[in-house]
Formats: structure tokens, sequence, C-alpha cells
């Protein structure tokens, strides 16, 4: 259990309420699928928890499936991530190829890579269109996200932008949503709001917190309950 401390814990169905992704989606990407022939298609990366936890990825993961949905979006096919995500991994040295910082520049170079060795087509735009690329990874996928000093890893994400009133921090609360100046969580502040009948100086005063940070935290989880990603 000790090699989970630090990396966020996160079920599929959070995953999906967090991102807006269905689960199912998700599941593929992180866990493979079989394919229409009944081959097995791997993952599209490996997880940091996948041989500890059964249906929970990272912090990490949680970050990655924001960009691989982005381009599946915006129509690059699944061969075609497949081969980026394989190329990143090499080009920047990380496991989690699309979320390393350095893919915010030189992603381009990565997709061209991909459309000289597949002649994918759907590429051909995100490789020669600079504004058509940087439509697709900014600034929403980017902002929020807080990187260490080599900007390779992602440390924490702030989800509601403009605000870093609440934050996904993996070493903090096993990566759920807080706080983030009390280290409380939203959905323990969302609970004790409904179960004392929707006091707000109640909760306040129970979580020694300011009610600003209860109104926060209700705003968040009633968004999430909702299936408005928040942003």
């Amino acid at each position: 259990m000790s090699s989970l401390i630090g990396v966020g814990l996160y079920s599929i169905p959070e995953a999906s309420a967090l991102t807006g992704i269905p689960s199912r989606k998700i599941r593929r990407w992180v866990y493979g699928y079989e394919s229409g022939n009944r081959a097995h298609q791997p993952p599209l990366w490996h997880s940091d928890v996948v041989d500890f936890a059964e249906e929970t990825i990272s912090f990490q993961d949680l970050l990655e499936i924001r960009f691989v949905n982005a381009f599946r979006e915006y129509g690059v096919s699944m061969p075609a991530l497949r081969a980026a995500a394989e190329a990143a991994r090499e080009y920047f040295d990380q496991s989690y190829p699309f979320t390393c910082k350095r893919f915010q520049t030189d992603g381009r170079s990565v997709f061209a890579l991909v459309t000289e060795a597949t002649g994918e087509e759907g590429l051909v735009d995100l490789v020669k269109k600079q504004n058509v690329f940087n439509r697709v990874i900014k600034p929403s996928l980017y902002t929020g996200i807080e990187y260490d000093s080599h900007e390779s890893s992602a440390l924490r994400w702030f989800p509601v932008r403009n605000s870093k009133k609440i934050v996904l921090d993996p070493e903090r609360s096993f990566g759920k949503p807080i706080i983030t100046s009390a280290g409380i969580t939203t959905e323990t502040l969302y609970q004790c709001w409904l179960a004392e009948d929707q006091n707000h100086k109640m909760v306040a005063s129970l979580y020694d917190v300011d009610a600003t940070a209860v109104n926060v935290a209700i705003a968040f989880e009633q968004r999430i309950a909702s299936g408005e990603v928040p942003h």
C-alpha cells in the first residue's frame, strides 16, 4: 500500500465525473480492449496503479485521459494516437507523454513523425497549422496544472478555471478535490452541508473554515453531480 502513497487514487466513476469522459472510454484507454477481430488492443500507456488496484487510476492517468479525449474529439484515430503515444514516450522519455509540459511545444514534432510513418491524414492539420494544434491542447488542458522544476511531471491540478481555491494534489488526501487552504475534501463539506439542512455557517463552524470555502465546495460538487466538467 505504501507504493500508492503520493500517486493519487480515483475510481473510474470518479475520474469520469471529474473529467466528463465516459467510464467506458477511460477503461479502454487505461486497460486496453478487444477489437472487432477479437484481437486485444493494449492500453495507451502503463498506469501507475494498474498492478496494485482494480478499477482505479492515478493522478497522472487522470490528466492523461483529458489529452487523449481532446485528440479523439478532434478526430485523431486510435492507431495514430497509439503511435503518437509511443513516439512521445521515446521523444520525451516520459511515462505519461501527453501530459508532459514539453508536449505543449514539441507535440507537433511528435505528430509529424507519426504522420510520416503512418500517412495518417487526420494529423495533417495538427502538424501544419500551429493554431489548430494550440486550439486542441491549449488553453483548457494545460491551464491549472502545476509542474515540477523540470516541467516534465505534473504536481497538482486546480480544476476550476481562474481559481486556486480547489486543488487535486496526489500528495494530499490521495488526490481527491480539496479546499487548498484547509485540506478538507469538497465532498466532506458538501455532505456535511446536506446533513446540516444546508446551513453554511454551521458547516463553516464545524470545520473551522470560512463560509466562502463551504460555498466553493458546494458549487464544485454540484457541478460534478450534474455532469458538468468543473472548468
